[in-house]
């Protein structure tokens, strides 16, 4: 077929015209949604408490911690360090807007949360800690601490207190 070569070659041109147009266009719309989701920041409830979709794993966690508000982010990056030193494999995920830590299948020890000024460390069986946290709890095992701006985070107590939690029966939620 005379010049029949140069239609196909004319036809796969534009084919890949095309092609190379809808790939520029995807890249366009990925490279702008990614950007808007970085720039989308998680609403602050109520004391400043990051509001994070139910969702397991590391990166809700750090979705939360990064939300945490002003001096609140640095304790929650304390935190959350001390248990992942700590529990070697620990389970994490936010649920109802707070970071919790657990041991997969065994349930879960312990949660934080925002307030307005301070942030709660909940250990759920927190009764059976030695020393027992001093924050009570409307809930026979809950014990709370309660960490404020100003105040100095004993580390080595509280890394005594996740390694207790972790070996008891986890809260199952």
């Amino acid at each position: 077929m005379p010049g029949g070569g140069a239609v196909v070659e004319r036809a796969v041109k534009t084919v890949s015209s095309a092609h190379c147009f809808d790939l520029c266009v995807r890249a366009m719309v990925d490279k702008k949604s990614s950007k808007s989701a970085k720039a989308a920041k998680p609403t602050l409830l109520a004391g400043g408490n990051p509001q994070i979709a139910k969702a397991y794993g590391d990166a809700p966690v750090q979705a939360y911690i990064a939300a945490m508000p002003g001096w609140k982010h640095d304790v929650g990056r304390r935190l959350d360090a001390i248990v992942t030193r700590t529990v070697p494999g620990v389970y994490k995920a936010v649920k109802w807007n707070s970071p919790l830590y657990g041991i997969e299948g065994e349930g879960w020890f312990l949660s934080i949360h925002c307030f307005t000024n301070y942030v709660k460390v909940a250990f759920f069986r927190g009764t059976s800690l030695r020393p027992v946290p001093p924050g009570e709890s409307k809930t026979k095992e809950t014990r709370y601490l309660d960490i404020r701006e100003d105040d100095q985070l004993d580390e080595a107590q509280l890394a005594a207190w996740v390694k207790q939690a972790s070996q008891l029966p986890g809260e199952r939620m």
